[in-house]
């Protein structure tokens, strides 16, 4: 049995992992379906400008503490993979395994907005507009009308790594899987990165970003692999 901590991407809320969720209990493992702090049913929590990536960080981070937690496999879905990143850094000693389910997977003095192409710096200089500075909204239609605002900082700030998690110093599963149909996905350096790097296993999905909606079943036995 493993313990399984869900990290979802921005303008999210835990809910959205919840197939995922009943998929990995119904295996057998434990299961923190987390929603970080200032969005979705925690979006009454903090200041909009003042909640930023350090402060997602420690929402993990805590709840590792919390709950004695030390054989934790991070599983973080596009924002989520900054957090994720940021944790076992900060963590490496309670992380057993790390799937990044269409992510960002920063480097040291990265942040998302560095990482994403020009397309998405556009939609989200966008979508920082019309939250008013502070946060982001989501302006795309299709989003699930659970999707709130996101806090704007935490998507600027740039992570800093102490190397703790490289994979020299951190031998654990990782796993990238990449939705190859994700309209001006950002990740295509990220993926072409990581498929030289011998420490990541990356699995290529015939679905958009929403891997949830589109794949559930692909995601939840990919996610399995990192116990396996």
């Amino acid at each position: 049995m493993a313990t399984y901590i869900l990290i979802p991407g921005a303008l999210h809320g835990g809910w959205w992992y919840r197939p995922i969720t009943e998929g990995l209990r119904a295996a057998g493992h434990e299961v923190y379906p987390v929603t970080l702090t200032g969005v979705s049913e925690r979006s009454h929590v903090g200041a909009a400008g003042g909640v930023n990536l350090d402060t997602h960080v420690q929402d993990v981070l805590g709840l590792l503490e919390a709950e004695r937690i030390t054989d934790a496999v991070l599983v973080g879905h596009s924002y989520g993979g900054m957090v994720a990143t940021g944790v076992a850094d900060r963590a490496p000693e309670r992380i057993a395994g790390l799937v990044y389910a269409d992510a960002l997977v920063p480097r040291d003095g990265e942040s998302a907005f560095a990482i994403v192409n020009d397309a998405w710096r556009e939609r989200y200089l966008a979508a920082a507009a019309a939250g008013g500075g502070h946060s982001l909204v989501g302006l795309n239609p299709g989003l699930d009308p659970r999707a709130t605002a996101h806090p704007l900082a935490a998507l600027l700030q740039p992570i800093r790594l102490t190397g703790a998690a490289d994979p020299a110093a951190l031998d654990v599963p990782r796993i990238y899987l990449h939705a190859e149909n994700f309209e001006a996905t950002p990740f295509h350096d990220t993926v072409a990165r990581l498929r030289t790097d011998p420490a990541w296993t990356v699995h290529t999905l015939p679905t958009g970003h929403d891997l949830v909606r589109e794949a559930p079943d692909e995601l939840l036995k990919l996610t399995l692999t990192a116990t396996a």
